[in-house]
């Protein structure tokens, strides 16, 4: 019997993947031509947090600011858009929005979505976050005990 091959849909294609107006990922005009696309889902594809829940919870939080005013999840993002996101420790991104896509694209490539305009931290900085690391691990309390640990516990308490 011969096998029928069915067309399937363009995000499932292995090679020559395409976006929404055409463009072939591999194509050096992938960024350029794609629609706008709201923040939540922009950071999410260049990488900027895991997934995109944890992206709108930094947009409902006051964390992201696109060209100085603070941005809801559902904002549309254009090339040129100005980012600033508040990451933990009082550190702050800043990026240029360098291209849009709609779909997800390999990592190497969504890195292309954007520029880092966030300085070098400081040594006094590098030394402050490696003193807070350790300060948390000093009062994160212990875990509960496990199975063998809470015989052992039972054992001494009982005689």
């Amino acid at each position: 019997m011969q096998a029928r091959e069915r067309a399937r849909p363009s995000y499932q294609r292995a090679a020559g993947a395409v976006l929404r107006q055409g463009v072939a990922v591999d194509s050096p005009m992938l960024f350029r031509s794609a629609p706008d696309v709201r923040l939540d889902v922009w950071l999410d594809i260049a990488c900027l947090f895991k997934t995109r829940s944890e992206a709108q919870k930094a947009c409902r939080g006051g964390k992201v600011e696109i060209n100085g005013q603070a941005a809801k999840a559902h904002r549309q993002v254009r090339i040129g858009d100005e980012v600033e996101i508040k990451r933990p420790f009082g550190r702050k991104q800043r990026l240029v929005i360098r291209g849009v896509a709609d779909r997800h694209v390999p990592r190497g490539q969504a890195r292309g979505l954007y520029e880092d305009l966030t300085p070098k931290p400081t040594a006094e900085e590098i030394e402050l976050r490696r003193q807070e690391r350790l300060y948390r691990a000093a009062i994160t309390p212990p875990r509960a005990p496990d199975k063998r640990a809470r015989r052992a516990l039972r054992k001494l308490k009982e005689g």
